[in-house]
This record gives C-alpha cells, sequence and structure tokens, in this order.
C-alpha cells in the first residue's frame, strides 16, 4: 500500500511537469518542419480543389473544412499524436486524397507515443466505424474489405514500424549512457586503486621504519642507562632516543597524509606470490639483539605467502608495540597450531613494564591497520591490556591462501572488474534488447496476421456467396418477363453474387428498376455469366444474361431483355 501510494504521489508531481510540456511552445524549427509537413500532405486535397466538381465529388467548403482539420491535427502531432492520426482516418471518409496523411501520422504516431492501448482503441474504434457506416449507407460487404485492408496497410503498418523505430533509438541511446557509466565506473576503480596503493605504501611504511625506529629508541634507552658511560656520552644516547621519537612522530604524520580519503584498508600483501622477507625467528633473534627480551614458543609452520606474510606482521607489530609502551618488559610469541580447521594462532604477550620510563608517540594506526590486514585474510585478531597490567595480542590466521586472480574482495571494492558490465545494467540492456526485438518482430507479424486473418474472412465470405447466389439455368429460363415479384422470389436464391462489377462497370441499370445479379453456376475459380434480373412496379421488367468475357472486351450479349 505504501508503495501504491508512493506512485500516486509521483504520478501527481509528474502531471504538472507533462502538461507544461504539452503546452510548450514550439521551437523554430520545429514550427517549420510541420509547416512543410502540412504543405505536402494538403497538396493532394488542394489539387482537387482547383479543378471542377464532379458529380460525386464533395463540396469546396467540405475540403476546406477537411484542410482545417488536417492543419489542426498536423499542430498537435507532436503532444497529442493519438488524436491527430484518428483525425486523419476520419478525414479519408471526406475525401480519398486524405489518405496520404494517414500513413505519415501513424509512423510519427508510433514513433512519439510510448502506450499502445490507446492507438489500438483509436484503429479499433475506427474500423468499427468504418464497418457501421458502410452497413447504414447500404453498402455491400465487398466494399468495406479493402478498406480494412487499407487500414491495416496505411494505418497499423506504419505505427508498427515507428514504434520500432522509436525502441531502435531507445535501445541506441541507452547503450551509449551505460557506456559513459562503465567509463565512469572505470574511472572510479582507478581512483580507488591509486588511493589503495597510497595506503600499502603507508602500512609499509609503519611496518618496516616504525619498526626499526622503535628498536633504535629502545637501544638508545638502554645505552643511555648503561653503567660505565661518561656524561658526553650519554647526552649523546639521550639525543639519539630523543631523534628517533621525533623520526616515529614526523613518519605517523606522512602515514597520515598518505592514508588521508582511502576510506580502505591496505591490499591483503602487495604481492601475494612473493614470500615474507624474514622469517618470524630471524624477527624475534632482530628485536632480541636490539635488547628486546623476546622468547619464541613453537615452530613456524609452512604456510603459503599471504598467510605467512600476515603472521609475520603480527609479530613484528606486536613487539613493536611492546617496545614502545613497555620497554624492558619480557615478551612471549607462541605459534599454535595449524589446527584441524587449518587455523595457525599467534600469541605474543608482555608483561608489565619495569618501572614507568617515558612513552614514545603512539598513533593509534597500527592495531588499526593490523586488524584489516588478518580480516582481508580470513581471521580474527584480538587485542587487550592483562589484568597484571601486560598486554596480549591473539590472532586467529587461515593458513589457506587467497586466491591471486579475479577482481576484489573487499568491502568497498568494486563487483566488477573493468571491461565488464555491471549485473542489474546487463539485465537492463537485455530488456532492451528484447524490447527491440519483440518490436520488429511485432511489425512484421502483426499486419501479416490481421491480413491473413482478413483474407480468410474475405475467402470464407465469397465461398459463402458463391454457394448461395447460384441460379440454376432452367430456372432462369423458365422466368417471363411481366411474372409478379413474389413469384420470381420463390426460385431466386438468397443472396446476389459478388462478381457484379464487369457488369455494373458496362451496362447501366435502367431508371428507376431494382436489380439483382446471380451466377448460373458455384464455380469458386471465376464466373463466366452473369443473371440479372430488374423489377419496376412489383414486376419483372427485364432479365439478361452477360458473357463476362466478352463484356471485359467490350462487348454485349442480351439474351432477353425489354
Amino acid at each position: 500500500h505504501t508503495a501504491a501510494r508512493t506512485a500516486r504521489t509521483a504520478a501527481h508531481a509528474v502531471r504538472p511537469s507533462a502538461l507544461r510540456a504539452a503546452t510548450r511552445r514550439p521551437t523554430r524549427a520545429a514550427l517549420i518542419k510541420d509547416v512543410l509537413l502540412y504543405a505536402v500532405l494538403a497538396f493532394p486535397v488542394a489539387t482537387t480543389m482547383i479543378s471542377p466538381l464532379r458529380p460525386g465529388q464533395p463540396s469546396w467548403w467540405l475540403q476546406g473544412a477537411g484542410l482545417t482539420a488536417l492543419a489542426a491535427a498536423v499542430a498537435v502531432c507532436r503532444t497529442r499524436p493519438t488524436a491527430a492520426l484518428l483525425t486523419a482516418i476520419t478525414l479519408t471518409a471526406i475525401h480519398g486524397n486524405f489518405v496520404f496523411a494517414m500513413p505519415v501520422l501513424s509512423y510519427l504516431t508510433g514513433l512519439r507515443t510510448r502506450r499502445a492501448q490507446p492507438v489500438l482503441w483509436g484503429f479499433t474504434a475506427a474500423l468499427t466505424g468504418g464497418v457501421l457506416l458502410s452497413i447504414a449507407r447500404g453498402l455491400a460487404v465487398t466494399t468495406w474489405f479493402p478498406s480494412t485492408v487499407w487500414l491495416v496497410l496505411l494505418g497499423v503498418l506504419p505505427w508498427l514500424v515507428g514504434r520500432y523505430w522509436r525502441q531502435h533509438q531507445e535501445l541506441l541511446r541507452a547503450g551509449w549512457e551505460r557506456a559513459e557509466r562503465l567509463e565512469h565506473q572505470q574511472r572510479i576503480i582507478a581512483e580507488r586503486e591509486r588511493l589503495r596503493e597510497r595506503a600499502r605504501i603507508a602500512q609499509d611504511m609503519h611496518d618496516s621504519l616504525g619498526h626499526e625506529l622503535a628498536l633504535i629508541a629502545v637501544r638508545a634507552g638502554a645505552l643511555q642507562v648503561a653503567p660505565g658511560l661518561d656524561a658526553r656520552h650519554r647526552d649523546a644516547a639521550a639525543e639519539l632516543r630523543t631523534g628517533a621519537a621525533d623520526a616515529t612522530d614526523r613518519l605517523r604524520e606522512i602515514i597520515g597524509v598518505l592514508r588521508e580519503d582511502t576510506g580502505t584498508g591496505p591490499r591483503p600483501g602487495e604481492d601475494p606470490a612473493a614470500p615474507a622477507r624474514e622469517t618470524i625467528p630471524d624477527l624475534v633473534d632482530r628485536a632480541r639483539a636490539s635488547g628486546v627480551p623476546v622468547h619464541l614458543t613453537g615452530t613456524p609452520p609452512d604456510l603459503p605467502p599471504m598467510p605467512a606474510l600476515t603472521a609475520h606482521r603480527v609479530v613484528q607489530e606486536a613487539i613493536t608495540n611492546a617496545a614502545k609502551h613497555a620497554p624492558g618488559a619480557a615478551v612471549t610469541v607462541t605459534l599454535t597450531g595449524p589446527a584441524d580447521d587449518g587455523t595457525l594462532t599467534v600469541t605474543v604477550a608482555n608483561d608489565p613494564p619495569p618501572g614507568h620510563p617515558p612513552l614514545l608517540p603512539a598513533g593509534g594506526r597500527g592495531l588499526t591497520g593490523l586488524t584489516e590486514r588478518v580480516r582481508l585474510l580470513g581471521g580474527t585478531l584480538h587485542a587487550a591490556p592483562d589484568p597484571g597490567g601486560g598486554f596480549t595480542l591473539t590472532a586467529d590466521l587461515p593458513t589457506a591462501d587467497l586466491p591471486t586472480t579475479g577482481p576484489a574482495t573487499t568491502g568497498d571494492a568494486p563487483r566488477t572488474t573493468p571491461g565488464e558490465w555491471p549485473s542489474e545494467s546487463a539485465r537492463h540492456l537485455a530488456r532492451e534488447r528484447l524490447q527491440v526485438r519483440r518490436g520488429l518482430i511485432t511489425a512484421i507479424t502483426v499486419p501479416a496476421a490481421l491480413m491473413a486473418l482478413l483474407g480468410a474472412i474475405m475467402a470464407g465470405y465469397y465461398v459463402y456467396a458463391a454457394l448461395n447466389s447460384v441460379l440454376p439455368p432452367a430456372d432462369y429460363a423458365a422466368l417471363r418477363v411481366g411474372q409478379p415479384r413474389h413469384q420470381v422470389e420463390q426460385v431466386l436464391p438468397r443472396m446476389q453474387t459478388t462478381d457484379s462489377g464487369v457488369v455494373h462497370a458496362v451496362v447501366p441499370e435502367p431508371a428507376r428498376a431494382d436489380c439483382r445479379y446471380y451466377r448460373p453456376d458455384a464455380d469458386l475459380l471465376g464466373v463466366s455469366r452473369i443473371y440479372r434480373l430488374c423489377f419496376t412496379g412489383g414486376h419483372l421488367t427485364a432479365k439478361n444474361s452477360y458473357d463476362t468475357g466478352r463484356l471485359s472486351a467490350g462487348h454485349r450479349t442480351d439474351q432477353e431483355n425489354e
């Protein structure tokens, strides 16, 4: 219900803008095009108005009214194309030359209208109105069958072509929009790669230089308190420790600049295929040589590059933090596993610091970056102080390596690699293509189906009329001029033949006579002879038999006349 109310609210909000678009004045170019279009469509009717009127031709004022209505239809064709099309169809009842406007306005209606239902209802109304008008005029069914065919060819078919062309243009436009969107997405991916590289550089600087500076500060502090050192060397050691602390502080500022606006953690290893630069035992030995009391428990297993590098970073960061915040405290590194589930547990714990020596500056970024690195590997990291004053860092690392191919799987990484379509865009483009294909198929099959249906109806009606309009030659010969009409009608078939056009065209009917036409047989391939019976004053006043072949050649044969 909420979605429905939202849709209705949006529809009401759109209506004023749609009304403004409908009432907006056309541009100068559009106005010129409309004037030229009207001139072309009105030319066939205007030429007939110049020539003298012929019998049966509509009057000049009626043709002028039709031209005025055509001008109104062209004027509203951009905003009300369906109304313009129905106007053009209606004008064909006034003058036959208005038929030239119907295919043009039908095409423009399909090009400018998305909804098909109003147009289909309009075609249905035009067809129904034409049938009712033919019946009201007393015309035979064969006269409005061709009109229906022309409605399909000049109305429905151009409208379907216009719809197909509009869908084709929309598909092209959608393709270019998606290409532009893909290009924009590639730029975003490149920017993310640049920011990720900055984060990687910052992480490497923190892990390597920060660790080395911390060890230098620890050694300088140990040298400063060493016994037997004169005051000059003790001051130099103090300056060295202070310089290392200042360098660490400046390094933290540089790392902050590099990580600015990245919004993402570093890659899970700068080169997943490269091994760690040193092993965990080498790291522990180097820290121990620098004066940090470190003890290693457990043997590092053979690990893939990514887990090995992450485990090395965990131990390195923990030793660095212990040297900075608890100098002189004993540090224990414990390696457990891998367990049955393939998890290696790395635990680094340090005792409480002896005394209260001055602390080095802390940036607060080491554990954050380390947590992200462990998370990207699929592990967990827990760091917390101990109740006794120490600190423990525990990392559970999966020993399976990450895949080295395919798109990145970080939380904010793009979901597609460069050159691929987003899944939603691909589905939308597929729908657009499907609509265009359906439009093309519809533009071909619908007129063909309608023509086939009308052809089948006409063929069925022709067969039915041929079978029910046969006047046997013996019955025709038995008829006599002067017989009362009611006696003659007793032997006549129920329907008249539909093949009497050649007789109508060559032989005029007697004045004030009601003539009927029949055929002597039910030959469906053609009729060679037509019987004509004319009644006047309730009696048979003329009976004629015409050879259709001779009439077509310009000859006339009367078997019996009065």
